[in-house]
């Protein structure tokens, strides 16, 4: 009977012990963050752009890099901890200096960026994830002008600034993301953002009489850009 006792009461014991283990891994499996799969987040970007512009004497010169801002949006969906898909909308204020003859200009040209691109992380659940970002963007126009200094005021010619509505080119980058929050719900983001424009942003379409200058040249749209952003994942 004493050896039946301490049969029962051994199994009892490991019984109590497996019921034990059994709830405890779950517990420890719950204080894992879940996987989010929809991320909304603010970015601030400082932009450096790139055009041609032609000169009053029919000539082209470079302008100098110039900087500029961007303040925008982004909408984010993961399939997986390493691949995704993001859209955005980007303000950007373009600027653009240069020398002609013994006069100084500036243009500028505000535009929005709308870039869809597809993301591929080493791990958007990590406290630390590295992404590397690429596809289309379309970009909306939102108006341009032009800032003289210097010469004369004798100057009779008259300087048109003509860009197209929309363009369309390639956006592309990488960034690092850092979780700020055990339930890592909250992001910080900073990283880098190119676009290279595909499509001839001139719209020079009347005809230039001898007092007119259409001072940007056939040229494309070139962008770069350093981002830092706050993120929102559900």
């Amino acid at each position: 009977m004493y050896k039946k006792s301490i049969i029962v009461t051994g199994i009892l014991f490991l019984s109590l012990a497996t019921t034990l283990k059994a709830k405890e891994v779950p517990a420890l499996l719950a204080d894992e963050p879940s996987f989010k799969r929809v991320e909304f987040g603010i970015r601030f970007m400082p932009t450096v752009s790139a055009f041609t512009m032609q000169t009053s004497s029919g000539g082209t010169v470079k302008g100098e890099a110039t900087l500029g801002f961007g303040i925008g949006g982004m909408l984010a969906f993961n399939f997986s901890n390493h691949l995704g898909i993001q859209a955005e909308v980007i303000y950007n204020s373009l600027s653009q200096k240069y020398k002609d003859q013994n006069m100084d200009r500036e243009i500028k040209v505000r535009y929005v960026g709308i870039p869809l691109l597809f993301s591929i992380n080493t791990g958007k659940s990590n406290p630390v994830n590295l992404n590397i970002v690429f596809g289309p963007q379309m970009g909306i126009n939102m108006g341009s002008k032009i800032k003289r200094s210097g010469g004369t005021d004798t100057d009779t010619v008259t300087y048109v600034l003509a860009t197209k509505k929309s363009d369309f080119g390639i956006a592309y980058g990488a960034g690092l993301e850092f979780m700020l929050n055990e339930t890592r719900t909250i992001r910080m983001d900073i990283g880098f953002r190119g676009v290279y424009g595909l499509t001839n942003i001139n719209n020079n379409t009347a005809t230039q009489s001898d007092d007119t200058v259409y001072i940007v040249e056939s040229t494309k749209v070139r962008t770069m850009s350093a981002y830092l952003g706050f993120s929102f994942l559900f």
